[in-house]
């Protein structure tokens, strides 16, 4: 049952893909409830990652079957199977766990998505420094921000800042709270041969370094939070569903008459306090910012908002 879904999905995919001229995306999203994996496919590397579940298999039947799912996976692909890399993805509601390491391979590798190269780390961490649900949304970022100051918050290994910087952007601000993340957007930075000088990289907390800055400052600001996060490195908690009020509101306040703020979360529970939030304008894009490979199967919620004049 799992390879022949394998089988009809990575047809689909496939083609999609290669139209498209894609090398990274989702080929599986929970599609049975007795297979719980979400399978990216890496430029013929392999993340599957199963899914925390109740099961009453015992402990050497729960192991054949993830060794026959992964031989599957092999299969179907026609892949080595040490490019299939298997992990658990829990119910998470802390960010450092998810960004910790679960192994210390130190086995980086590079792919391409639209023309530009990102180092990944495909075995190291829960995530591999790409979210591929995001792909649309960093084009789109891309196509507006030539000659533009852009700050991208909550920044990961900075793919926006590299799209933004790529797309002409005048300056690119990267903040994150990990310093790990941080040294990554700037490797990534540099395997693209872009300089340094008209782009700064801040590891800091988001909430306490937004008061500072200046009324105006951007044109573009990115901001991706996470649904919530308790890091010893942060004052208190951030929650996205009672905080987003407050920390859009900064950030429209950090914008041009003009400028525009990119929105998104992936709380599958999220509801905009839209009658709390200082601006003129907002638009849903979540349609517009999903991909062929997340159709359907999209947790994520995009949105954009101007200031108020």
């Amino acid at each position: 049952m799992f390879m022949n879904r394998l089988h009809k999905v990575h047809a689909h995919r496939k083609k999609a893909a290669k139209k498209q001229g894609v090398s990274c995306y989702r080929l599986y999203d929970l599609d049975l409830p007795e297979f719980p994996f979400a399978i990216d496919i890496y430029e013929g590397q392999v993340c599957a990652a199963e899914y925390q579940r109740n099961h009453n298999l015992s402990k050497y039947d729960y192991e054949m079957w993830l060794t026959q799912s992964r031989s599957c996976i092999t299969e179907v692909l026609q892949i080595p199977v040490q490019h299939v890399h298997l992990k658990q993805r829990q119910v998470i509601s802390e960010r450092a766990r998810q960004y910790s390491r679960i192994s210390h391979t130190n086995n980086r590798s590079v792919v391409t998505e639209n023309g530009l190269k990102f180092w990944i780390n495909i075995s190291d961490y829960l995530d591999t420094g790409l979210f591929l649900d995001h792909r649309p949304t960093r084009q789109r970022v891309r196509e507006q921000c030539k000659d533009k100051r852009i700050l991208n918050l909550f920044a990961y290994t900075g793919s926006f800042s590299v799209y933004a910087a790529a797309g002409g952007a005048a300056s690119v601000t990267t903040v994150d709270l990990s310093n790990t993340y941080i040294d990554w957007a700037r490797d990534n930075f540099d395997l693209n041969g872009m300089g340094m000088q008209a782009h700064s990289f801040i590891a800091g907390d988001v909430i306490s370094w937004l008061p500072g800055i200046k009324s105006g400052s951007f044109d573009l600001i990115v901001c991706d939070p996470p649904t919530f996060s308790n890091s010893k490195k942060m004052t208190g908690t951030f929650d996205v569903q009672r905080d987003h009020p407050a920390l859009l509101n900064q950030c429209l306040r950090l914008l041009s008459p003009d400028g525009l703020l990119i929105f998104s979360t992936n709380n599958r529970r999220f509801r905009l306090y839209d009658e709390h939030i200082n601006t003129k304008k907002i638009r849903d894009i979540t349609r517009q910012t999903t991909g062929f490979d997340f159709e359907g199967k999209l947790n994520r919620m995009c949105y954009e908002l101007q200031p108020e004049m």
